[in-house]
């Protein structure tokens, strides 16, 4: 019922009130209002279940985890936990246990180039927030419990954020770096030109409550203009973009595909790549150096993306950019994992998207496995590492007590073969269940 009285409210106010649910969300951020978030305060104990500890790859078997106030309050052997009496046993047996997955490339209201994007050229901010929604309650039944957007429409991404946390919608938690900041003519929607618009664009955002910066340096696969390969900013505008972000203590990510931009990126202290196309051993190493992120988006352009492409009915023109990069993107990646870059997980497509037979989450997880990691790191850049990036690793992460009970079980250990997350039946987020295969529980 709460989801459908906010679609109504959604419908008749949202374009109206972006700035205010903005502003609100920005205000709720820093302590100065109160937020109603979707926590259960329901004891839950998830008994015999397989717990994999994350960071050592090694396997809890017939574990007890014990959730109260939406958070884990204790982990270990079933022997060395008391159950409490009020507590409601959810029986694991047969699962895997691992803290949900995390992807940090999403755009939930996400229109690219073909017959699907066409149809949706005339969507109002009302229409893309209830798809958004949608989107982002597909992708927590997925297994996904937090996402980073990395560019939405006119604050959209805003409002949804806040209508999860307020629990009207049920979706990840979500960081946000609110609208994509470009010269005019670049890759994305909010243009600014000139050292000064480009910081005014950057306060903006930062006033409505992005936790990112995004900015998009070169071309991208979907433009019709503009070289991947180039760098179009210059050294004025983007060490004054980046230096506006670092003061405000917010991090900055860059759509990029090119050796040249990134390598002037990084003379400024750039924190994240997206995609990174063309990077070359140079920039790799530096961002190696510098500990800056690298958030691949392999799945975009591998052959496992076929499938979406051919269901968006993406044209030829478009098909053709992407198969001229994804041996590039392939060779790149190959190249980040042997240097040891840090990788976060994200996807640029759906996180509940199916993508050679699984999600698109879960491919690039198998990929990246493909490409030179372990299991275990394919599993950490989706759990770990990702929090880790976001700076919320004292948050979530883990199966670790004192964490937000963010967790998903699947039928095998995906230490062993990381295609066991093709197998997630059970979801928990903030100590409340969303889905549960073995009872029939999916949330409305």
């Amino acid at each position: 019922m709460r989801y459908r009285r906010w679609m109504i409210a959604a419908l008749a106010t949202a374009a109206t009130l972006m700035p205010i649910a903005a502003t609100t969300d920005a205000l709720a951020r820093e302590g100065k209002i109160m937020v109603d978030q979707e926590v259960s305060t329901e004891v839950i104990a998830l008994v015999g279940g397989n717990v994999v500890d994350v960071d050592t790859g090694k396997v809890t078997m017939n574990a007890t985890v014990l959730v109260s106030g939406g958070r884990i309050s204790a982990v270990g052997p079933a022997a060395a936990i008391t159950i409490p009496a009020d507590a409601r046993q959810v029986s694991m047996t047969g699962r895997w246990l691992i803290p949900g997955l995390m992807n940090m490339h999403t755009h939930y209201g996400l229109k690219l180039p073909g017959a699907a994007g066409a149809a949706l050229v005339n969507e109002t901010d009302p229409q893309q927030v209830l798809r958004m929604a949608g989107n982002a309650r597909k992708s927590l039944l997925a297994g996904v419990t937090t996402t980073r957007s990395t560019g939405e429409d006119h604050g959209n991404d805003f409002a949804l954020r806040a209508g999860i946390e307020r629990g009207d919608v049920i979706g990840p938690r979500i960081l946000t770096a609110g609208e994509i900041i470009v010269p005019t003519g670049g890759h994305g929607s909010l243009e600014a030109d000139g050292p000064y618009g480009l910081a005014t664009a950057v306060r903006k955002q930062i006033k409505y409550g992005a936790d990112w910066i995004k900015i998009a340096i070169s071309g991208g696969i979907s433009d019709t203009h503009g070289a991947i390969g180039a760098a179009p900013m210059t050294d004025e505008e983007l060490s004054t973009l980046i230096e506006v972000a670092h003061r405000n203590g917010i991090p900055v990510t860059a759509h990029n595909g090119s050796a040249q931009a990134a390598q002037q990126a990084l003379k400024f202290d750039i924190d994240c790549f997206e995609h990174g196309y063309y990077l070359d051993d140079a920039a790799l190493q530096l961002m190696k150096k510098k500990g800056v992120w690298l958030v691949p988006t392999i799945v975009v352009s591998q052959p496992g993306a076929k499938e979406f492409y051919k269901k968006i009915g993406s044209p030829a023109w478009y098909l053709a950019r992407v198969d001229s990069t994804g041996k590039e993107h392939w060779a790149m990646l190959e190249k980040a994992i042997r240097l040891g870059v840090n990788i976060a997980l994200g996807t640029d497509q759906f996180p509940f998207e199916p993508n050679d037979g699984t999600t698109a989450t879960v491919a690039e997880a198998e990929l990246y496995v493909k490409a030179g990691m372990t299991p275990l790191q394919a599993l950490r850049s989706g759990t770990t590492e990702t929090a880790r990036m976001l700076k919320i690793d004292d948050m979530t992460g883990r199966i670790k007590p004192g964490l937000a009970a963010d967790i998903v079980a699947v039928n095998a250990n995906p230490v062993e073969n990381i295609s066991a997350l093709r197998t997630i039946d059970f979801v928990m987020k903030d100590g409340r269940i969303y889905r549960d295969d073995k009872t029939g529980l999916i949330a409305q």
